[in-house]
């Protein structure tokens, strides 16, 4: 058998080995080492086990936690609908889906700093829009209970353009005899309850699964809006990562890293094997 064809795999190959296989050893090895940078002493487990110990870890991952699952599920819920009325014959269609489409370009720093300032409890424009109906002001970043929602809610707003595009394309790739046959039946409701709802169940599925594995691994936006305060109230997993890696511990901050990588494969692995299994059945 010829190998010629095996050739064209090497530039991926080299490409997938030099910047991602090579780093995720080296990363792997450094944890086990007490490294400044310029040296590494190798110390076995030691960096593992006093990343777990890190009083601060409970509280990042119960943050990471509700961050993944709450952008994850609000995103596929939001956007499903939105997708639904995006693919219908609506006017100015083409403006709408470039308005909804429209945070996924911003950068995530610049997000971070807009709503920094549009969250302020005294001068931003959040709370001068409500107090006009009488809502009292909310410190939507300083508040240690509602610090890690906020953050949430704006990853939900600038993430939602890529939900929708995905789901768009879900529905549109319905055979049109559904919605011709729902149409007979009952309109607009019909076709989104017994045709769009289960026949795009494999683009949520994607929705869902990529929103939590970003959730899971989110840092910019948390840092950019809060740096994990008040205090430690908005903390993640990352930001635990990074706040080592400041204070000069190389060595754990690359265990801390490795623990992150596998903390999101088990989640994420298992439930991709479910969906994938969901996907056939259909």
């Amino acid at each position: 058998m010829s190998m010629y064809p095996y050739w064209f795999y090497l530039p991926a190959l080299l490409i997938f080995g030099l910047f991602f296989l090579v780093p995720s050893l080296m990363a792997f090895y450094y944890s086990l080492t007490r490294w400044t940078l310029f040296e590494s002493q190798f110390i076995g487990l030691k960096n593992y086990s006093t990343f777990l110990q890190d009083p601060q870890l409970k509280l990042a991952l119960r943050n990471t936690v509700i961050y993944a699952l709450l952008t994850s599920g609000f995103k596929t819920i939001i956007a499903l609908p939105v997708a639904a009325l995006l693919t219908s014959r609506i006017k100015f269609k083409g403006f709408f889906r470039s308005v909804v489409f429209f945070p996924v370009l911003v950068s995530t720093v610049a997000v971070g700093a807009t709503f920094s300032t549009l969250m302020q409890p005294s001068t931003g424009l959040i709370n001068q829009f409500l107090s006009l109906f009488g809502v009292p002001k909310i410190e939507w970043l300083g508040n240690p209970q509602l610090a890690i929602y906020s953050v949430a809610l704006v990853d939900i707003w600038k993430g939602i353009g890529i939900a929708i595009v995905i789901l768009m394309a879900g529905i549109q790739s319905i055979p049109t005899e559904y919605f011709d046959a729902a149409k007979l039946e009952g309109g607009a409701w019909v076709a989104f309850r017994h045709v769009i709802l289960p026949l795009s169940r494999n683009a949520a599925f994607t929705v869902i699964l990529l929103s939590l594995i970003s959730g899971l691994r989110s840092f910019d936006l948390i840092w950019t809006l809060t740096q994990g305060g008040p205090g430690f109230a908005s903390d993640v997993l990352t930001s635990v990562v990074l706040k080592q890696y400041q204070a000069g511990f190389y060595g754990l901050s690359a265990a801390g890293n490795v623990l992150i990588f596998l903390f999101v494969t088990i989640i994420a692995f298992p439930l991709m094997r479910f969906f994938t299994r969901l996907e056939i059945e259909t």
